[in-house]
């Protein structure tokens, strides 16, 4: 029997600061991949030295070390200071991205107009697009009737690859998804071609805060356990 190889970081038992992974000298899981995927960590590395992905990871842990306040005192507790939409500006700006991509779910049309406005008026150029464009009819990708949101109306399908090939077409440095649902978002990663950061994923019933329902699932949301 082949023997059990799956990686299992979940599964972990050691604090984050007392794994292997995060501190030298740490301990491992069982199957730690810091320990057993050594071929797979220098192919990563290989990859991590070309460009333009080496200056990409880059600005991305210089933009992680900055979210926090008080770094350089000990001891040190750690103290975040700057909001995901503060943060994805700033990575474009360390980038020299112009052109971005904003795409939103039609349901979140407000706070895509403040967010829109918010780029803008840092200076980038946007190309905003929702996901209902087209207004395809569900009923073109085989949705029966009593499967739609509207029954008995018309009731257009979610586009995300129109979407995808919007900005594409807009040649966007870097896009940004705002709610998109399950799915829809993962078609809009395969076509599009820039970079995509997710500033808000769609949760319907927490106020888009999917983990609301984690942190609760052990008396509200017990019944997702089951």
């Amino acid at each position: 029997m082949k023997k059990e190889s799956r990686v299992r970081c979940a599964e972990c038992q050691h604090g984050p600061q007392e794994r292997v992974c995060t501190a030298p000298g740490g301990k491992p899981g069982k199957g730690c991949p810091t320990l057993t995927k050594k071929k797979l960590i220098r192919k990563a590395n290989e990859e991590y030295r070309k460009k333009p992905v080496a200056e990409f990871a880059r600005q991305t842990a210089v933009q992680e070390g900055e979210c926090y306040a008080g770094r350089g005192k000990g001891p040190y507790a750690m103290h975040p200071v700057k909001p995901r939409v503060l943060e994805i500006m700033e990575f474009a700006k360390k980038m020299g991205y112009k052109r971005l991509g904003l795409v939103f779910c039609v349901g979140l049309a407000k706070e895509a107009a403040i967010v829109n406005e918010l780029l803008e008026n840092h200076g980038f150029e946007t190309t905003s697009i929702a996901c209902k464009v087209g207004g395809i009819p569900k009923e073109e990708i085989g949705i029966k009737d009593e499967e739609k949101i509207f029954v008995g109306q018309h009731d257009s399908m979610c586009n995300p690859i129109l979407q995808a090939m919007v900005v594409n077409d807009a040649k966007t440095d870097f896009n940004i998804v705002l709610g998109l649902c399950v799915g829809h978002d993962s078609l809009f990663f395969k076509y599009a071609d820039a970079p995509t950061t997710v500033l808000a994923v769609k949760d319907r019933v927490t106020g888009h805060n999917p983990l609301a329902a984690i942190y609760t699932s052990g008396n509200f949301y017990a019944w997702l356990s089951k």
